[in-house]
């Protein structure tokens, strides 16, 4: 797997760039067009606005360079995960200082390239260490909390309302795939890890608002169904197998609630989509919203507490554990 890289450069550091990939490991098919970069209403620079910067070599040095005044040049190159990191250091000076974004693209497979040395040798091959800017970059682009996230949430929780009251698994496990909410989670573990204050704030009060609004739209649902007279019968006569599963939280949810946490990180570090829809089936956090509101329509204050107790406990580990990971992989990752 590898990354297809695209980002404007100023004229003047292009050909540092471009002997900086040159030097870099697994670098190929780098891709100049001078001066076709433009920006709409950009694509004239004064001198002024914009200040020296610096470009790292493979070596370490930095290479200033004066301001330019025209269009940028179009750079675009292919880099494998092992050297995505180092590469994407060297490209820093260019983003923070001109303001020049990087555009990622994965690439899935290249045709004729070499195994790497785990491959020729054995079958288990050590993972490539994460691309940091990419990972951040995909969960602050899953935390941004429009108005879809929060009807999502919302939506979940009446689909779960509806699994709890005709005992239906299969509807639960759809709940809890539509949710949303493991975005805004990784979120506050993302801030935590960064110790970015206003990403904490963000992501709390989207769970926060989101909750609240899946547990009133349930408890609407809830007390419509019952005043209808639309109630399932075993659910009236206390035959609730979900409901009771949901309500009550015990060492078994934490445990769970700990391995989904931590799959949840790597298949996101990892980039392993198919492991994150695991994580959602896995956490019991949109059928506790909708069983508090359920438990409320229907008078059953002890399933709302247990609800509660469950909900705090699955959105607090998986943020705890998040952060935790997150930091250990670091560590793990950690250049050498």
């Amino acid at each position: 797997m590898a990354f297809h890289v695209r980002l404007a450069s100023p004229p003047h550091l292009t050909e540092q760039l471009v002997e900086v990939l040159a030097e870099e490991s697994g670098v190929t098919h780098v891709v100049v067009l001078p001066g076709s970069a433009l920006q709409p209403g950009r694509d004239t620079v004064p001198a002024a606005a914009v200040p020296s910067a610096a470009v790292p070599s493979a070596a370490g040095r930095h290479v200033m360079g004066p301001s330019d005044t025209g269009p940028f040049d179009a750079v675009q190159f292919d880099v494998p995960l092992r050297s995505a990191n180092a590469v994407l250091g060297h490209l820093g000076a260019i983003r923070d200082h001109h303001g020049s974004s990087i555009a990622i693209q994965n690439v899935d497979a290249i045709l004729g390239e070499e195994p790497g040395a785990a491959a020729k040798f054995g079958f288990v091959q050590r993972d490539a260490a994460p691309v940091w800017d990419v990972v951040e970059a995909r969960i602050r682009s899953n935390g941004v909390y429009a108005p879809s996230f929060f009807l999502l949430l919302a939506l979940a929780g009446l689909i779960g309302a509806v699994g709890i009251l005709i005992n239906s698994q299969i509807l639960i496990v759809g709940a809890m795939v539509v949710g949303p909410e493991y975005n805004a989670i990784m979120g506050v573990a993302l801030g935590i890890d960064k110790r970015d204050r206003p990403a904490i704030r963000r992501g709390a009060l989207a769970l926060l608002s989101g909750f609240t609004a899946a547990i009133i739209l349930t408890l609407a649902f809830g007390l419509a169904i019952r005043w209808s007279g639309a109630t399932p019968e075993e659910y009236s006569d206390g035959v609730q197998p979900v409901a009771e599963f949901i309500s009550n939280p015990d060492l078994f949810s934490v445990v769970v609630a700990v391995l989904a946490g931590i799959v949840g990180v790597v298949s996101l570090t990892q980039a392993r989509a198919g492991a994150l829809i695991g994580v959602f089936i896995s956490i019991t956090t949109i059928p506790a919203a909708a069983n508090i509101g359920l438990s409320m329509a229907y008078g059953s204050w002890a399933g709302a507490r247990g609800s509660v107790s469950q909900l705090l406990l699955n959105v607090a580990v998986l943020i705890v554990v998040g952060a935790l990971v997150l930091r250990l992989q670091r560590f793990i990752w950690r250049p050498r």
